[in-house]
């Protein structure tokens, strides 16, 4: 049996632990904070590459990329190598790896132009959700059903803000979805207009056209609070001008 740390405490464990946290949070905020205008790919480390979620996360990051958005992945197998790779072949795009040390299923791809690697998963999580300006979720377990509604909670309470999620896989997800819209709403856990921040689809057109409509709102926003000479600008608009 594995004994919990808590348990177990020395005297010195929570100030390692506190020293460990600050080091993943400065890490992240260090490397990560010139992304410019970046996507968030979550889903299942365990898809092969001959799957076709697999071969559709590949894609849609390969568009993604080639149109100058970072792409940005949990660094492991599966729809994150798929997307990491679709970034890396663009010879254009950054592709990112957040990755987690794991005993299991979490080693890096080989797909990335930058990797990082963080010991807790919460840090690793605002990292991954921090810098982006949109979520595509493929079918995964656990993992990515925590970083969805983490990302669907930060969103409706208002600490994230301006953020499309969508949910890629319509056959796995609309149960989870159907329960949303009907069981939680029905129950007033969450109101009717929070459906509204999921959008179900396996359309590669819709996902790209919000993706650039978002963009576009964050530009505006950061212009109409004189933000100009921020970085995020900056790289906002020499991302919009290049698709011109």
């Amino acid at each position: 049996m594995k004994i919990p740390s808590h348990i177990k405490d020395t005297e010195h464990s929570n100030e390692w632990s506190v020293l460990r946290i600050m080091s993943d949070f400065v890490k992240g905020f260090d490397e990560l904070q010139d992304l410019g205008p970046s996507v968030t790919f979550f889903g299942s480390a365990r898809f092969h590459p001959d799957h076709h979620y697999y071969q559709e996360a590949y894609a849609l990051a390969h568009r993604l990329g080639k149109k100058g958005y970072t792409i940005v992945t949990g660094g492991s197998h599966g729809i994150m190598e798929a997307a990491n790779k679709g970034a890396f072949d663009t010879q254009q795009a950054q592709s990112i790896g957040l990755n987690i040390n794991l005993p299991h299923e979490q080693s890096s791809n080989r797909y990335t132009t930058k990797h990082l690697s963080f010991d807790y998963f919460f840090a690793r999580k605002v990292m991954l959700i921090k810098y982006s300006l949109s979520y595509v979720i493929f079918p995964g377990g656990f993992g990515t059903l925590d970083e969805l509604f983490e990302a669907l909670t930060l969103t409706q309470t208002g600490k994230i803000t301006q953020i499309s999620i969508f949910l890629y896989g319509k056959s796995y997800w609309e149960k989870l979805y159907d329960f949303i819209k009907t069981t939680m709403v029905e129950n007033r856990v969450i109101r009717e207009e929070d459906v509204n921040l999921i959008t179900l689809t396996d359309d590669f057109d819709e996902i790209v056209k919000q993706i650039d409509e978002r963009l576009i709102v964050y530009t505006n926003a950061l212009k109409a609070e004189g933000l100009e000479e921020s970085r995020y600008y900056k790289k906002a608009i020499e991302h919009l001008s290049n698709q011109e």
